[in-house]
């Protein structure tokens, strides 16, 4: 569930205390810099209860203080190069995370293989373990200049249960700690536009990871489905589709993958607005509306996933009021701090095309 705090540049923004569904600070807020992206989703939930989305976190992994010790990074860490043992991968279409870079990267246990099981997430072996890096770059319009490193967050698959924590990099970018209670943290860089940018970055703490990243009452990974996987990518200067790739690496078990299909970049403006809004909607909320998500938005009956046929995500017998509530601004209890303009943009077209 996201909600996006409008700022102007350079602004830096008191952070929301999640905890408390993030509604005590908002309370000597000025209401009109409130825009929600999908603040359709804090209309259907509004009336949930923060215990009654939560479900118990699994923890048949202990975690280790510090993110060095699983060896993800070789020579100087904030360069962020992954060891032989982590492979690189990339997805069509990702969560709007205030503006951050990502970087990906997967873990299998010698000898065993990912398994393709449909055009959702795929079937990981035992011991495997997914990393998710949060960065953003000093001058986004020269990334010669450096970077720096927010956040890193570990999935590991143990005793089939997925088990998630966030590690904080520190100042020096020389590792980073485990935080399951999760901080806020000041974060500025200049944008492609050549705008500085200040924003107060929050890192969630395992309640919130778990809050979205549940299906059916389990944790699961969000991003790394089959059809989002199913991509062009360049690798040593040649064009090659990443399934095909991380086949040839043995990471997947081999498979037809022209079986798969494919989800569209929603930043892609030569994608129809259908499948650009539909695609938004797949990646930035339909973790929580969707029939096997939270309890209170599952009863609701919404379904943004990707593959729902239109008539039945129940966009289209809600278009004003999806509208109204994007426009007037509700506020969830969890999300970023910054607006995606663009994903606005590109929402509020997709509805008014209905």
């Amino acid at each position: 569930v996201f909600s996006f705090l409008n700022l102007t540049e350079s602004n830096t923004t008191k952070p929301i205390n999640l905890n408390n569904l993030r509604h005590n600070n908002m309370q000597n807020r000025n209401w009109s810099f409130l825009i929600p992206l999908c603040g359709m989703l804090v209309f259907f939930l509004s009336s949930c209860s923060n215990e009654e989305n939560r479900i118990p976190i699994p923890m048949t992994e202990q975690f280790q203080p510090k993110l060095s010790a699983y060896n993800i990074y070789q020579g100087d860490p904030k360069d962020l190069m992954p060891s032989d043992d982590y492979t690189l991968f990339e997805l069509k279409s990702s969560l709007f995370s205030n503006y951050a870079e990502k970087q990906r990267l997967v873990k299998v246990p010698a000898g065993e293989q990912i398994i393709y099981n449909g055009n959702g997430i795929p079937t990981f072996p035992e011991g495997s373990i997914l990393v998710k890096t949060f960065f953003y770059y000093n001058d986004a319009r020269d990334v010669n200049l450096g970077k720096k490193v927010i956040e890193t967050r570990l999935f590991i698959k143990a005793d089939g249960l997925w088990n998630v924590a966030a590690y904080v990099w520190n100042d020096t970018q020389t590792d980073a700690m485990l935080e399951l209670d999760g901080l806020d943290k000041s974060v500025s860089w200049i944008n492609k536009s050549g705008n500085n940018r200040s924003i107060m970055y929050h890192v969630p703490d395992q309640n919130e990871c778990v809050s979205c990243h549940q299906t059916n009452k389990q944790v699961l990974p969000l991003g790394p489905s089959m059809r989002n996987l199913n991509i062009e990518v360049t690798i040593n200067n040649q064009n090659i589709n990443q399934l095909q790739h991380l086949q040839s690496l043995e990471t997947i078990h081999p498979f037809d993958e022209s079986q798969v299909s494919q989800i569209v970049d929603y930043y892609d403006t030569n994608a129809s607005l259908s499948a650009r809004g539909r695609a938004y909607l797949d990646m930035n909320c339909a973790h929580c509306h969707n029939p096997s998500g939270w309890s209170k938005p599952a009863r609701e009956g919404y379904d943004f996933r990707y593959e729902t046929a239109l008539g039945d995500t129940k966009v289209l017998n809600n278009k004003e009021k999806i509208k109204e509530v994007i426009q007037s601004g509700e506020m969830p209890y969890l999300g970023t701090t910054v607006v995606d303009q663009e994903g606005l943009d590109l929402i509020v077209a997709y509805i008014n095309s209905l």
